[in-house]
């Protein structure tokens, strides 16, 4: 099997998803006087771990803001089940649904085949978190083959905070090729 892989520095491509009020948008694009974008593909409504990480985003979302970042959450879920998974949620930052298997594999996520039905009705991805810097490059990435293995909010908040500090001048990581 293989995967195509995105690689840190590279431009983040185009994929657009739906927002809950039928906006198309652009992932990567931030709004407002945000110059950074981070983008968080989640497996879907049925991942209980998804569900938390959210929630547990939500508890940080200021600091982001105030880093200059904005947020979008995405998924291959249908408009149906991310409504569904409100329910479930208490967040604030953009939900966004419709994530195709062909831009999945665009971002180089895993993608799993649903264990049963009651899992979910479609292909789905594996968690994904892409920080998009303000020339539309990938200064972060960080993929998983499952939901157990995710980036600590703190630790990774307080990376993106040291980053976006101009006193220490930090390139993005991992460019060697």
């Amino acid at each position: 099997m293989y995967t195509n892989k995105l690689h840190a520095g590279a431009k983040f491509p185009e994929v657009k998803a739906t927002l809950l009020s039928g906006e198309k948008v652009i992932l990567s694009q931030p709004n407002g006087d945000k110059d950074w974008k981070l983008v968080l593909v989640y497996r879907g409504e049925h991942c209980p771990l998804c569900t938390k990480y959210l929630n547990e985003l939500e508890q940080h979302i200021q600091s982001l803001y105030d880093a200059g970042v904005d947020i979008v959450a995405v998924s291959g879920d249908s408009k149906e089940q991310l409504e569904n998974h409100l329910e479930k949620l208490n967040v604030s930052f953009p939900l966004a649904y419709g994530l195709t298997q062909e831009q999945m594999q665009e971002l180089g996520l895993y993608i799993s085949i649903p264990r049963s039905e009651k899992e979910t009705d479609h292909n789905f991805s594996e968690p994904g978190l892409f920080v998009i810097n303000q020339d539309g490059n990938i200064q972060v990435i960080d993929i998983s083959n499952n939901p157990f293995v995710r980036p600590s909010l703190a630790e990774f908040i307080s990376g993106i905070n040291w980053i976006r500090n101009p006193e220490n001048n930090y390139p993005i990581r991992g460019t060697f090729q």
